[in-house]
């Protein structure tokens, strides 16, 4: 709230000062995220802060979706700017996957990967799910269409031979999903971002206790395989309170936006985002944060750059 109460007043000042400073001297850059329980709400915000020059340019960050609709949003012109998953990202510009049958989003470009997105898969503390294959029967949040986890889960589920219809299925957030997980009315939710997670480590200390299902064995390593883009990944004991260290797969969470949009201020962003000041800032205020460096930025990366984001990876030497 406080970051939006920032942004609000940024820009009214900013407006009242419209008559004395050139028209072209502001841009606003909005910068779609996800619910707000997640990841990349709060990495969105800090970015949105860290690229901002007032003045120059307003960055902000919008609650979404998630991959998918932001995406969508990129490619409408409606945002300027959104997180996205690589495998969604990949799909949605080569017309594959989620977008199969469907037009591909050319325009798409990619502006920085950003951080490894782990596969949670929550239970409550001794509820004997210790497989994917022990969910058939039971209430399992897959979140909303239009997020990558919804995909991801899909997945992940036919990987191990089981049926969406095996289950209960609902679709909701993933803050829902805890608070129904906590009063006994689901068994497990996906959620795919970066850890730790708001909503997850909220449910961890709250006293409810949860346990992550590992992603590991013949059939995570067969979806590895057919699906490049998916990474072996541990998330680390005690990322939430009293949960050990588990081996799950991962997607790399990234920035997108539309080859439409102007060169100098894709490049001014970009810029700004690998500023010294920025990285402090950063690696300070998320534990995904320490994740997003310029050696990381071009990794992974399954779509072309956008001109201005190349024109400073090729400045700053990890582009040739």
């Amino acid at each position: 709230m406080k970051r939006r109460t920032f942004a609000t007043a940024a820009a009214v000042l900013l407006a009242a000062s419209l008559s004395a400073a050139p028209a072209f001297a502001q841009q606003f850059f909005r910068i779609g995220t996800g619910g707000t329980a997640g990841t990349y709400y709060p990495v969105g915000g800090m970015i949105a802060n860290a690229v901002s020059q007032p003045g120059k340019l307003i960055a902000t960050a919008q609650a979404s979706n998630g991959s998918l609709a932001n995406v969508n949003a990129v490619a409408s012109g409606a945002i300027e700017a959104g997180f996205s998953q690589s495998d969604v990202a990949t799909w949605a510009y080569t017309g594959t996957g989620a977008f199969e049958g469907k037009p591909k989003v050319s325009d798409l470009r990619m502006i920085a990967n950003l951080y490894p997105e782990s596969i949670h898969l929550v239970v409550k503390k001794g509820s004997g799910i210790k497989s994917v294959t022990d969910l058939k029967g039971k209430r399992v949040a897959l979140d909303e269409p239009g997020s990558g986890t919804l995909i991801n889960a899909r997945m992940v589920l036919a990987a191990y031979g089981v049926k969406e219809s095996d289950l209960k299925p609902e679709y909701i957030k993933p803050n829902q999903a805890g608070d129904k997980l906590k009063d006994g009315a689901l068994d497990a939710f996906f959620f795919v971002g970066g850890a730790p997670a708001g909503a997850i480590a909220e449910l961890a200390s709250s006293g409810t206790g949860i346990e992550l299902v590992p992603l590991t064995g013949p059939q995570a390593d067969g979806l590895r395989m057919a699906n490049p883009y998916f990474a072996v990944d541990t998330i680390a004991a005690n990322t939430y309170k009293d949960v050990p260290a588990v081996q799950t797969l991962a997607v790399g969470a990234q920035l997108v936006t539309n080859a439409k949009i102007d060169a100098e201020t894709v490049y001014q962003v970009t810029k700004a985002l690998y500023s010294d000041a920025a990285q402090k800032a950063l690696a300070a205020g998320h534990a995904k944060g320490k994740f997003i460096t310029l050696q990381n930025a071009v990794q992974g990366v399954g779509i072309p750059f956008h001109p201005g984001a190349e024109r400073f990876y090729k400045e700053a030497g990890v582009l040739k």
